[in-house]
């Protein structure tokens, strides 16, 4: 699999989505989060992955702009949060986000959870920013086959991106499998698994895989992910991990050990489930 740190995945609608990016959930805005999507940028990511609830939309905006590329250049992505759509501020939220992140418009905006009667409705004012030409793209977060059946029903935009969590001991396959037949992109969030039972960063069998490649179990694990076809969004504050979260280019994983890693999967999750999210 011939892959850069700059690979795209070609979007339902033709737009260019850089395969990996940097995702910046909780970090803290301000020179924590401008000093990490710099860096990002520094190292070649061209993919940046926020989030009006993550309260830090100014710090990537700021980011983007000192690190002196061209808006063009950098793909960003943000979504909208739960308590705008139960409150019928869609649109308000969306200006809101534009405003903080100081652009005129978005690459990708994503709904950030299947919040119950409220998605659907959602996804319509979602569809008309992209014909209005304020978001390149759209597209979902957390959805499951049953979400996204019944948005179908009222969707004339088919989502571009599902966003889910996804790791070794969560490997999604199903979920993977319809969003191929639906035309939509599937992308990981904590593809390090979080933090129980341990992250994979430090999982010993990860480990004793990545010693064959001369790779660390988080760059193991993040490759996987590359290689099942996935788009990914490693969180990381720190320039060196940054650094090795994106040095992931010059190796691939053989067939036996992307069966073993396929193997760990536990249906395990770190994250809130889809139906029964309590925010």
């Amino acid at each position: 699999m011939d892959l850069n740190i700059r690979s795209t995945i070609a979007l339902n609608n033709g737009v260019a989505m850089p395969r990996l990016g940097l995702g910046v959930f909780r970090a803290k805005d301000g020179e924590e989060t401008v000093q990490a999507v710099r860096w990002a940028l520094e190292a070649g990511y061209r993919h940046i992955d926020t989030a009006a609830v993550y309260g830090n939309e100014e710090g990537v905006g700021r980011g983007i702009r000192e690190s002196g590329l061209a808006r063009g250049d950098v793909f960003l992505t943000t979504k909208l949060w739960n308590d705008d759509m139960r409150a019928d501020r869609q649109r308000e939220a969306f200006e809101n986000s534009l405003n903080r992140l100081g652009t005129d418009y978005v690459d990708l905006y994503l709904i950030h959870w299947p919040v119950k009667q409220k998605y659907s409705e959602s996804w319509l004012v979602l569809e008309q920013l992209y014909k209005e030409g304020l978001v390149r793209a759209i597209g979902v977060s957390n959805f499951l086959p049953h979400h996204l059946d019944d948005l179908m029903k009222a969707a004339t935009v088919v989502p571009a991106v599902n966003q889910a969590e996804c790791h070794p001991r969560l490997s999604q396959a199903p979920l993977k499998a319809v969003c191929d037949q639906l035309g939509i992109v599937f992308e990981s969030w904590s593809p390090l698994g979080g933090s129980r039972d341990g992250n994979l960063a430090s999982n010993p069998e990860l480990a004793s895989i990545g010693k064959a490649y001369g790779k660390t179990a988080a760059q193991v694990t993040l490759r996987w992910h590359l290689q099942k076809g996935f788009a990914v969004i490693p969180k990381s504050v720190h320039r060196d991990r940054i650094i090795a979260n994106g040095d992931l280019f010059d190796f691939s994983l053989n067939a036996t050990d992307m069966a073993a890693i396929d193997g760990m999967n536990r249906d395990q999750r770190v994250g809130a489930h889809p139906d029964t999210f309590p925010f």
